[in-house]
């Protein structure tokens, strides 16, 4: 029977659950919400255009272009947290990231379905650093061939690295749990190569 359990696939994560002093993830939550210009946008459905259930904003070098789900961004300059962040993710996880994606789920009822980072300009194996602040939630990752699930749970000053094969082998979510009152920020730093 331990051969069995041997055997299941293993997302390429490192993970690191108090990355920051709770202090400084509160710090950084509350800089965060007045300094990101958020936004409201839209994604394509089977049943039409509908709103994200979370806001977000992109942040990053000015070639820092990035499509997913039929919305292009394109980068808003650093801002002074964002800035300091990213480098101190940099230090950690020993790669540069020249853009970032940031998340706001204003409550439990805010989620992201299940997906995969895995758009060419992306390159074939991404490093990316998932920073979360506020509001624990979980966060679950599925592996594409056997449905073999590992969740974590991401609290205030949490950092996530997914690397390797975890985006072309594994899909990953953050659902709904109307339970969660607080709100969280989820920043995910990434290298986006420019067109060609």
């Amino acid at each position: 029977m331990a051969d069995l359990f041997n055997d299941l696939p293993v997302p390429d994560v490192d993970w690191y659950p108090e990355w920051l002093s709770p202090d400084a993830a509160a710090s950084a939550l509350a800089r965060l919400i007045d300094e990101v210009a958020w936004q409201q946008d839209m994604m394509r459905t089977p049943a039409g255009r509908v709103p994200l259930p979370r806001l977000t904003a992109w942040q990053g070098e000015p070639d820092a272009v990035y499509v997913y789900s039929g919305i292009r961004n394109v980068p808003q300059p650093w801002t002074a947290v964002v800035s300091t962040l990213k480098a101190a993710a940099e230090a950690t996880c020993g790669h540069r990231f020249n853009s970032v994606l940031i998340n706001r789920y204003r409550s439990g009822i805010d989620s992201m379905g299940w997906h995969a980072d895995r758009e060419p300009e992306l390159g074939r194996e991404p490093v990316i650093a998932s920073v979360s602040l506020g509001a624990a939630r979980s966060f679950d990752l599925r592996h594409n061939k056997t449905a073999v699930t590992q969740s974590y749970r991401l609290g205030g000053g949490s950092l996530l690295v997914m690397k390797g094969r975890t985006q072309a082998d594994w899909r990953h979510r953050v659902p709904k749990e109307p339970r969660v009152i607080g709100e969280r920020i989820n920043l995910t730093f990434r290298w986006v190569f420019p067109p060609s």
